[in-house]
């Protein structure tokens, strides 16, 4: 089909705001907006939910492929909602294990490509989407910011604003196995991709981070 709008990569690690700005510029340009981060947060509730054990590959990997993950207004599990649920600090503490798996990974990239190909426009945000998912996006985006920023960010959406340096420290730790996984490891800022901006949304508002990114298109 023909391009309908452009393609736009976003990475990065966790915090850094890229659903706000994926949203918002989805928003912008009459698009639609994929958190693929979010798919990977379904499985692992997904496994978690029926009693799998995270670090059971082979059983983890025969859920993905078979796990109906509903990603448009809000976000299902087999017809279940957990657009909240997935969020939960229990999930936070699996995730990494589960997005590692190279099994589950093939299937939601192979997901996530065909989201695009049906749309043939979007913008599309989590980890390793410049490298893998979309490499011949119009535009490549590293999304980063301070780590006390991220966490900040993170202990306000898990309602634990008193605790940020253990969010910090937990945060920091997916950090480490998102960038030392074997398969579509999180690159480091410059890195994620030939011909990608750099873009620190430390001290920045949203609306900020949106125009300074719409400004390279």
């Amino acid at each position: 089909m023909g391009r309908s709008g452009p393609v736009i990569a976003i990475d990065g690690p966790s915090g850094a705001g890229k659903s706000t700005l994926a949203n918002a510029l989805a928003i912008r340009l009459g698009v639609e907006a994929l958190d693929t981060g979010a798919m990977y947060r379904a499985v692992a509730w997904a496994a978690l939910d029926r009693g799998i054990d995270p670090h059971d590959a082979e059983a983890v990997a025969a859920l993905a492929r078979s796990v109906n993950i509903g990603i448009d207004d809000a976000l299902q599990v087999d017809g279940r909602e957990v657009t909240d649920a997935i969020r939960s600090g229990e999930v936070d503490s699996v995730v990494s294990v589960v997005a590692a798996n190279p099994a589950v990974r093939e299937e939601m990239v192979r997901r996530q490509r065909e989201w695009l190909s049906v749309r043939g426009a979007g913008v599309i945000e989590g980890r390793d989407i410049a490298n893998v998912v979309a490499p011949d996006a119009d535009l490549k985006v590293y999304l980063t910011a301070s780590s006390t920023v991220r966490a900040d960010r993170r202990a306000s959406q898990l309602g634990m604003p008193g605790d940020t340096a253990l969010v910090e420290e937990q945060m920091s730790l997916r950090d480490r196995v998102d960038s030392t996984r074997a398969v579509s490891p999180l690159a480091p800022p410059g890195a994620t991709a030939p011909g990608a901006i750099v873009i620190d949304s430390t001290g920045k508002g949203p609306d900020e981070v949106v125009e300074e990114v719409l400004a390279w298109l």
